[in-house]
């Protein structure tokens, strides 16, 4: 590799090493914190020579698997790498790689779906069991010993404070603009001794741009220079043009009442082509002076911070498109000063999100018509990614906004369900629901009125009548009359798809 090395520190330039040298120190059996969210930020070099090691186990007839834990998704040179060389035990928080998810599913990878908030927590409760290995990507290594963050932070503070040994990647990829751009907070004590979190507005800063470690637990350095791992956005179809048409309508009614400031309150966006239209939209809007506080920074978010519509975004990662990665890159002195990047059970904090009135929007696979939402299974049992962040922000947002095309597999399925096969957000966390067809707000509704604005809103009108059908006989057949069932009837609704083979 050329060019001058990023380890500035002289005590820790003696532990820099081959990739193959830094893997030994991982065992089989150990619990391995590493970095990464949504492609940024994740170890490069490391995680392909472990992989080596575990084929090479394997062929000699030894096990040699570990538990994964990370800040949510990676990158196939991670995740897809080490499920491809049999080598994960166990997952967690949260993946969307095809191996990993084939595994989970087939019952060779145990998983554990945590909200992104509890993660560092559950962590230091000792609930999640020891963390052996912390393996972290990060920019730089300053003289004093402080690190450089990455693209992203995650529970990269937790996995060095938990960890019993340290794996620095330093990637000189990483541009060295990121240098100011992070806020990392360590003041989270655990019960009884916590202290209100001091954030109380989105672009605040309550802790120092650097990450800290003993340098007596860091056993390896590596130097790699390698890009990050995302993937394009496709171009918003015609039925996530229309979702974001109806709730553009829907906040500006809410300006028009007076429930909302003309400068709307701090937007969460989940990852995808519907939330990049809705972001698209706002930029095109009468708004000025928004702010985001939510997960990732996506090509939308960029997009608004370059018009001005968008003044800060807080946010744990980027989750960029190639091209938007390139831009940001580009011109990143211009946008340190408008984007921080926190650790993820900051950035996901529910006292956060609720003092700063969080609006939430994030999408789903089906809802059903009282309004429960499944956002990580499909037909019930097989996983998806899971369910992120969702679930912190839907719970505390001063708005909670789900939205989906109503109809899933070229029409053959409907999103709109009598009953969800899993619960992820319950009737109780989901305020307004939206499709191409319409929204429902459901905000002072009882359950019955939450069914009948759902259906007429919400359905495809080729599934509309069949379940309005079934809530009307629900209300006529159910023993109880306030969220009317028919429960095996309920079920056959989604038996019917496996049989015709919709799935």
């Amino acid at each position: 590799m050329s060019g001058e090395s990023r380890v500035k520190n002289a005590a820790l330039r003696s532990k820099i090493m081959s990739a193959e040298e830094a893997a030994q120190f991982i065992q089989p059996g150990a619990n391995v914190g590493m970095s990464g969210f949504t492609g940024a930020g994740y170890p490069k070099a490391v995680p392909q020579a472990l992989a080596r090691r575990m084929r090479a186990a394997h062929e000699r007839g030894e096990a040699f698997k570990i538990g994964m834990w990370t800040g949510a998704s990676t990158a196939p040179e991670l995740d897809g790498t080490l499920a491809q060389a049999d080598g994960v035990d166990l997952r967690l928080p949260y993946q969307s790689d095809p191996d990993i998810r084939r595994r989970i599913n087939s019952g060779e990878i145990n998983y554990i779906d945590i909200h992104l908030s509890h993660v560092s927590q559950y962590t230091a409760f000792g609930f999640l069991g020891h963390l052996d290995v912390a393996l972290i990507e990060i920019t730089a290594i300053l003289e004093d010993g402080r690190l450089v963050p990455s693209s992203s932070v995650g529970n990269n503070n937790t996995w060095l404070d938990q960890a019993d040994k340290v794996i620095l990647e330093v990637n000189s990829w990483q541009n060295p603009a990121l240098e100011g751009m992070h806020d990392i907070y360590h003041g989270t004590a655990l019960p009884p001794d916590r202290t209100p979190l001091p954030i109380t507005s989105t672009g605040q800063r309550i802790g120092t741009p650097y990450f800290t470690v003993d340098p007596g637990k860091v056993v390896a350095i590596v130097e790699t220079n390698a890009p990050d791992r995302n993937s394009p956005f496709t171009a918003p179809d015609e039925g996530s043009r229309r979702i974001a048409g109806h709730i553009l309508d829907f906040l500006a009614n809410e300006v028009r009442h007076g429930r909302l400031p003309k400068n709307l309150l701090p937007i969460q966006s989940g990852v995808g082509n519907v939330a990049n239209a809705v972001l698209s939209g706002l930029n095109a809007g009468p708004y000025q002076n928004l702010t985001a506080y939510t997960e990732v920074l996506q090509d939308g978010m960029l997009d608004m911070l370059k018009s001005g519509t968008l003044a800060t975004a807080s946010c744990t990662a980027f989750s960029l498109s190639p091209d938007a990665l390139e831009e940001l890159n580009r011109d990143l002195p211009l946008f340190r000063d408008k984007i921080v990047l926190r650790p993820q059970e900051i950035s996901n904090h529910p006292e956060a999100i609720r003092r700063l009135g969080v609006i939430a929007m994030n999408g789903i696979i089906e809802a059903d018509i009282y309004g429960n939402v499944n956002s990580t299974h499909i037909m019930g049992s097989q996983i998806m990614n899971g369910i992120g962040g969702s679930g912190d922000f839907a719970r505390n947002a001063y708005l909670s906004m789900f939205m989906s095309p109503s109809t899933a597999k070229r029409g053959a399925i409907s999103a709109i369900v009598p009953m969800v096969s899993h619960v992820d957000h319950s009737e109780h966390d989901v305020q307004v629901l939206i499709t191409e067809q319409g929204l429902a707000d459901l905000r002072g509704l009882s359950p019955k009125k939450r069914a009948v604005a759902i259906i007429e809103n919400c359905a495809h009108p080729d599934y509309r009548d069949q379940l309005m059908d079934y809530f009307k006989r629900a209300l006529d057949l159910a023993p109880g009359k306030h969220t009317p069932h028919i429960l095996s009837e309920a079920l056959s609704w989604h038996e019917r798809f496996v049989t015709t083979g919709h799935m």
